[in-house]
């Protein structure tokens, strides 16, 4: 499921283009983008979280450098559907971000995305060593897999 919070901006079926996706993690804060036409998605190196200013500044220089048209963060809620802590941070997220972007963003639900990439990853032959570096982006791009599809499903 997917959440539009207002941003003053277009709605979620107006734009083609790319998307952007953020899976906001305690240490890093994984990425992917979306090709032209928002059918596949691929994961992109993760950023490391060290201050807001930095994140924000790398992240709308990635919306420039991919011409994105649409930012998607995760939204972790809890598996009965409740906000606890991590999905507030994700709130905060949008609240920043839609200061500085001038592109439409979006929460998608992201219960247990941590754990499917984690298997596919492991299902691809990536050691555990491998896996910290990895499933940050790989999360994030199940999160964009599932917007995509919901977007589809709206039209």
């Amino acid at each position: 499921m997917s959440e539009t919070l207002s941003t003053g901006r277009s709605s979620h079926l107006e734009q083609g283009g790319r998307t952007l996706a953020l899976d906001p993690g305690r240490k890093r804060v994984g990425l992917a983008v979306s090709d032209e036409l928002g059918i596949t998605a691929r994961p992109l190196p993760p950023l490391r979280r060290t201050n807001w200013k930095k994140l924000l500044r790398d992240v709308n220089q990635i919306v420039r450098d991919f011409d994105a048209k649409k930012l998607v963060i995760g939204l972790p809620l809890n598996l009965d559907g409740t906000e606890g802590e991590a999905a507030l941070e994700a709130r905060d997220f949008h609240r920043k971000f839609s200061l500085s972007l001038e592109i439409p963003i979006y929460l998608q639900d992201e219960r247990l995305t941590s754990r499917e990439a984690e298997e596919r990853l492991i299902d691809e032959g990536h050691s555990l060593d491998e896996l910290a570096d990895l499933v940050d982006s790989e999360s994030a791009v199940i999160i964009l897999r599932d917007f995509l599809t919901s977007e589809e499903e709206m039209r």
